[in-house]
């Protein structure tokens, strides 16, 4: 039975946005308020589980943080999910670091990655799942951390030397970060998320002491200069903030900080409410630099940009987000940078050696893709639409028309694997939005599809645990707009079929999403998958090519064959009872194995009802419901 390959997990993923420090790390129990005492601990050294740390702690602290970062979010457009892609950018990077570690311990329990294995992952990571203006400048800071940090070893190596000592190699490494992100953005703009960074990048440099110590004083300046971010851009004054970019970034500085010195509580206020006052003012960048300090990487000739002025009762934004990896030859990136800069805005064109994570607000978002082909191969390619005050955004293509038909008064929005779904999905009057296989949809696509629904109520359905945060941002942002949404916390596409089944938009609002809700937690759900490699999973050790059976995300069967194992665990869930049974078959799934699964229910299990869909999902190869 061929299915395609999924990643077999040790155990199930922990929460999202742990309520407390990150496993295995020391935890401080005292007040952090400003003046409390604060546990002492060693510092760490500047290696591979310090950077594993490092991601741990920055992805607790964008989780905490996320939900205020998108409340402020006004540059450079105003649509709420900075702190979200800020989010899901850190999140990809955590997970290329923890899969480096993972791959070392199969292969012996003293095998450990070294410092280049962790930042060559963790910038990789970043770039392939950064989302949004900040979350692609976030991946070329790290980036250009890496290409330090990675070289320095290999360098020492070479050389038969130990390298500079961890307080040289960080000093180095920020000024490279800020030097590459500089060079990935097309104009930029000072008040940002780069204001932020090369004022970290300047403490650092003047900063005596171990790797700790720099990073402390990196962190502080970042914080004082996020404090001075509403003077520098009009946007962030007019709205009484600071900027969203440059706060989410102060959480991965300080979470470095705290990684390299062992504790692990924010150190003060954290937050947009924090920065009310800034706790020292940051020296501006005018006043001459000490003799040690490397000069701050220049803006291009045209100088920094400042802030556009939309029009009254209007708007100078352009419509629309791309964003798309793009497999290219180096020399073919300025070109691009030149075609892309003319089209639109907001350019960051970020990565090398032949990989690239390219975002650009246009209105022609045709003609950016097709810069893209031109260039190399794009792929992963992402279009959001950013819908004008006063009307209803269309989708690419839609008629012109539909922005100014009259809203209905309900929708349903529902986040689906596979087109077979989507198919099921419009057939019963929802919006789909698709979840591609590894790239899940940010907060501004399901934003984008709730507008799309036109309605004045909208039910959204995630159906999937990763995307409750993510939904919550997007609900959180219709809201702003007028549109009553409710957010069902559906856990797997079968939750969301039966609550569909259910839905009836002739019902007060608040009875449908009870209803709604009921059937969805009275389904229980389970998956297939295939192992990659050899792992410890909650049902035992499995090999590379299994067949493994989840219920509610916990592994219960590894078998060798999909239909014997899927029946195995159509019966561990039956005995509890059951009336209806969803199969939903991936994408190169014979019919076969529905029509054998469908016998063995008739066989088995007396007046149980089953009923098949083709998802057309290309992983995991069978998803099951029980109602």
């Amino acid at each position: 039975m061929a299915a395609r390959a999924v990643t077999c997990r040790p155990a199930p993923r922990p929460p999202a946005f742990p309520p407390g420090p990150a496993p295995g790390l020391v935890c401080d129990h005292r007040s952090t308020a400003p003046g409390s005492p604060r546990r002492t601990h060693v510092p760490h050294t500047l290696d591979a589980a310090a950077v594993r740390t490092w991601c741990a702690l920055a992805l607790d602290a964008l989780g905490r943080a996320r939900e205020e970062i998108d409340a402020i979010n006004v540059y450079p457009v105003p649509d709420g999910d900075t702190g979200t892609n800020l989010y899901l950018t850190a999140e990809s990077a955590a997970r290329a670091v923890d899969a480096v570690f993972d791959g070392h311990a199969t292969t012996g329990p003293a095998s450990r990655p070294t410092l280049p294995d962790a930042v060559r992952a963790m910038a990789h990571g970043a770039l392939i799942g950064a989302r949004g203006n900040s979350g692609t400048i976030l991946a070329q800071l790290l980036r250009g951390m890496a290409e330090v940090l990675a070289e320095d070893v290999a360098d020492a190596a070479a050389e038969g030397t130990g390298g500079p000592d961890d307080a040289e190699q960080l000093r180095r490494a920020l000024r490279r970060a800020v030097e590459s992100a500089y060079e990935g953005v097309a104009r930029p703009v000072e008040g940002t998320i780069l204001t932020v960074a090369a004022a970290a990048a300047d403490a650092a440099a003047e900063a005596q002491g171990d790797s700790a110590a720099v990073a402390r004083a990196a962190d502080e300046a970042a914080r004082s200069a996020l404090a001075m971010t509403p003077g520098q851009l009009d946007a962030l004054s007019r709205a009484g903030v600071v900027d969203s970019g440059g706060l989410g970034l102060v959480e991965v500085i300080g979470a470095l900080a705290r990684a390299l010195s062992g504790e692990t509580a924010p150190w003060g206020p954290r937050g947009a409410r924090a920065w009310t006052r800034p706790p020292a003012p940051y020296r501006q960048h005018t006043e001459p630099a000490p003799p040690h300090a490397e000069p701050r990487p220049q803006a291009p000739a045209h100088g920094p940009v400042p802030c556009p002025t939309a029009a009254p009762g209007g708007s100078t934004s352009p419509a629309f987000e791309v964003i798309y990896l793009l497999d290219a030859d180096d020399t073919a990136v300025p070109r691009l940078r030149t075609r892309l800069d003319a089209l639109g805005d907001s350019l960051v064109v970020v990565g090398g050696d032949g990989l690239w994570n390219v975002h650009v607000h246009v209105d022609d978002a045709g003609a950016a893709v097709e810069a893209g082909i031109d260039a190399g191969r794009p792929h992963r390619i992402r279009i959001t639409h950013f819908a004008g005050s006063g009307a209803t955004a269309a989708a690419p293509g839609e008629p012109a028309a539909a922005r100014t038909r009259e809203p209905a008064q309900r929708a349903v929005v529902a986040v689906v694997p596979g087109e077979g779904l989507a198919a099921l999905c419009a057939d019963a009057g929802a919006t789909a939005v698709a979840a591609r296989p590894g790239e899940p949809p940010a907060s501004g696509e399901l934003v984008d599809a709730i507008r799309r629904a036109n309605a004045r109520e909208v039910v959204l359905l995630p159906n999937d645990p990763e995307l409750r945060h993510t939904a919550a941002a997007a609900a959180e942002q219709a809201r702003a707009e007028g549109i009553r949404v409710a957010l069902i916390p559906t856990r797997a596409a079968v939750q969301g079929i039966a609550a569909l089944a259910v839905h009836e938009p002739a019902r007060r609002f608040d009875e449908d999403v009870v209803a709604m809700t009921s059937a969805a937690g009275a389904t229980r759900y389970a998956e297939l998958a295939v192992a990659e490699r050899q792992a410890w999973t909650m049902a035992g050790v499995c090999q590379a090519g299994d067949v493994l059976g989840l219920i509610d995300g916990d592994v219960v069967v590894i078998g060798s064959d999909l239909a014997v194992t899927a029946g195995t665990v159509l019966d561990r869930m039956l005995a509890a009872g059951g009336e209806m049974v969803t199969l939903v078959l991936g994408d190169g799934v014979p019919d076969a194995v529905a029509d054998r699964l469908e016998r063995h229910v008739r066989g088995a299990h007396l007046a149980v009802d089953t009923v098949v869909y083709r998802g057309g999902q290309q992983s995991p190869p069978l998803l099951i419901g029980i109602e």
